[in-house]
């Protein structure tokens, strides 16, 4: 017998369902500043995941604190970044090659916008289409390469990605 009330659940889109296993995955990171999480598929399939973190038995940022770069941006500006993790994408990237997965032709789902160095390892790994949740305040330079290599960059939402102490106060 069916039921002639209205439906009240509405299923995500795929890249909705991918993006909240994204942000699943980013609860496994162990630096508060960033707990990105990642999620590379290819035909509505996972294909491999990453989060943000120390390398494999190296102590991380929850255990010893962290490991803090400055860099002054063309404008003067400064900010400040933990370069004591992996990033999500650069654990995905790896946890697939350990596990002999080619991620030619995948879809990356990510937290947010990647950092430049992220973004050429994307393009080499022959990825095509990156969705990430929110922006970056870096990531200008990624969205440009993106374009030129012809990977299909899409933001979910406008919202730009900040975090805890991000922007260096002068005198430092």
């Amino acid at each position: 017998m069916r039921s002639e009330e209205p439906k009240t659940h509405v299923r995500p889109s795929w890249d909705e369902y991918f993006m909240q296993i994204a942000e699943m995955v980013g609860t496994r990171a162990t630096c508060d500043r960033g707990r990105s999480g990642c999620v590379a598929t290819r035909d509505k399939r996972i294909l491999s995941t990453g989060y943000v973190g120390s390398p494999s038995g190296v102590k991380s940022c929850d255990e010893e604190g962290h490991e803090f770069h400055v860099v002054i941006h063309d404008d003067g500006s400064k900010t400040q970044h933990c370069i004591r993790t992996t990033h999500a994408e650069q654990n995905v990237i790896a946890q697939a090659a350990r596990a002999s997965a080619s991620l030619e032709g995948a879809t990356l789902y990510v937290h947010m916008t990647p950092c430049y160095a992220c973004a050429k390892m994307i393009i080499n790994a022959g990825i095509v289409r990156v969705v990430a949740n929110k922006d970056y305040h870096a990531g200008a330079r990624s969205k440009e390469i993106f374009k030129e290599a012809g990977v299909l960059f899409e933001l979910m939402n406008s919202e730009l990605e900040t975090y805890p102490g991000q922007a260096v106060e002068e005198g430092v």
